[in-house]
């Protein structure tokens, strides 16, 4: 037909490889799995070892630490809730998350947790929904009381404090100010794991349970969960956080023993799942089809549409790109994308090769999980570096660059 849809062109797909390839010779990134999907064309790539020193070879199959791009995911749970009417965009969260009613904001973000004035208003599902409640993480507001507090408490996954059950998290949360009035400011992280929370207690269920019934069954994502089996493990590589003065490959999470080897405590939705690339690649795609996986429907279009478009104000997007531009020499150039829609960066600009539309977000274990509706493109890029180094972030960006050099047009 000599459409847009054909595909990818052969040679296209071999400057993909050898870019992927030369990342893995350098030594920096001990493997990889990139999958790109087109319509009905997939094309994966496996490259390097599962461990730096060697060991198995990566595999397609090869199960990875999805870190923030779980949070893509988890907003699925919360939308199934909106289009059942379980959940409403406007209402109060105080019902099922009593522990956030009545809010103290805190009158200067580095000011003492005890200065503070009341919320204007309540948290709502919306604010929840669109990472506006009014505490995240901020990197611009590290060494503030209100972020030592956060830290802490354990209420942020991967550091020193491990997190406490959900019910305890709730308490320890709700026992800290706001930073900000709800809805006024996007920030970071805590949101997609509050709506966890949010969606095991309006369902009555786990979070995993009911992302597995709803979500995982349906679209066939056998490996996807917040643990991998003891039968499963060797699929799961360790994790790195390399050395930033020295490269030097530093285990942050073994495979058997480690932190994603037993059930957590915490079903982190900002950071927890487990997956593989063709777990992920039926996930996007049922986003591209409008919330379709086959004959089924998983989410109503709509839903889809407004998860995956921009939910900012001008004013917070402005906040958000310049939080993106002003860090780009700390994040290596990720995140810099304008807009945010339900869990997921939404690109407002063409800033690189990606066109206006693009959605979806990068992990700090080395993942980054993109669909582009005006292509109809899939990316999928996994490793087991994480990115305490500029490696992982170099390449994700050649990967995109030289997927998108792949088109056939």
């Amino acid at each position: 037909m000599g459409t847009v849809k054909d595909g990818f062109s052969g040679a296209g797909l071999r400057r993909v490889r050898e870019v992927l390839a030369r990342h893995v010779e350098s030594g920096r990134i001990p493997g990889l799995v990139a999958l790109v999907g087109r319509g009905d064309e997939t094309h994966v790539e496996a490259l390097g070892t599962m461990r730096h020193d060697g060991g198995a070879p990566m595999s397609r199959d090869t199960v990875f630490r999805m870190a923030s791009t779980s949070k893509p995911v988890t907003v699925a749970a919360a939308m199934i809730l909106v289009d059942e009417c379980r959940l409403r965009l406007d209402d109060p969260v105080d019902p099922w998350l009593p522990e956030l009613a009545d809010r103290q904001v805190l009158k200067n973000v580095d000011g003492p947790l005890d200065d503070t004035v009341p919320a204007r208003r309540p948290i709502t599902v919306r604010d929840v929904l669109t990472s506006t409640f009014g505490l995240g993480m901020d990197l611009t507001s590290l060494g503030t009381p209100i972020m030592n507090a956060v830290f802490e408490q354990g209420l942020t996954p991967n550091l020193p404090v491990p997190m406490p059950e959900q019910d305890e998290w709730m308490r320890r949360l709700g026992a800290l100010p706001l930073m900000h009035q709800p809805g006024e400011r996007w920030q970071y992280h805590i949101s997609s794991d509050l709506l966890g929370v949010l969606v095991s207690r309006v369902t009555g269920q786990s979070f995993e349970s009911f992302l597995r019934e709803r979500l995982f069954e349906p679209l066939g994502m056998r490996d996807t969960g917040f643990h991998v089996p003891a039968d499963q493990i060797h699929r799961l590589p360790p994790l790195y956080a390399p050395d930033p003065a020295t490269g030097e490959f530093h285990v942050w999470d073994e495979a058997e023993g480690g932190r994603h080897g037993a059930p957590p405590a915490f079903q982190s939705g900002g950071g927890g799942l487990n997956s593989t690339a063709d777990d992920y690649h039926a996930y996007f795609r049922m986003l591209l089809a409008g919330g379709t996986h086959g004959t089924e429907r998983i989410l109503s279009r709509p839903a889809v549409e407004l998860m995956t478009t921009n939910r900012l104000s001008p004013e917070q997007q402005a906040a958000r790109h310049k939080l993106a531009t002003d860090n780009v020499h700390i994040s290596f150039g990720q995140g810099q994308h304008g807009g945010w829609g339900f869990g997921m960066a939404v690109r407002t600009y063409r800033g690189d090769y990606a066109p206006v539309g693009q959605f979806g977000w990068d992990g700090g274990s080395g993942t980054s999980t993109y669909a582009d509706p005006v292509n109809g493109i899939t990316g999928i890029l996994l490793t087991q570096t994480g990115t305490s180094v500029p490696a992982p972030a170099h390449l994700f960006h050649d990967f995109w660059t030289t997927l998108y050099q792949a088109l056939e047009d």
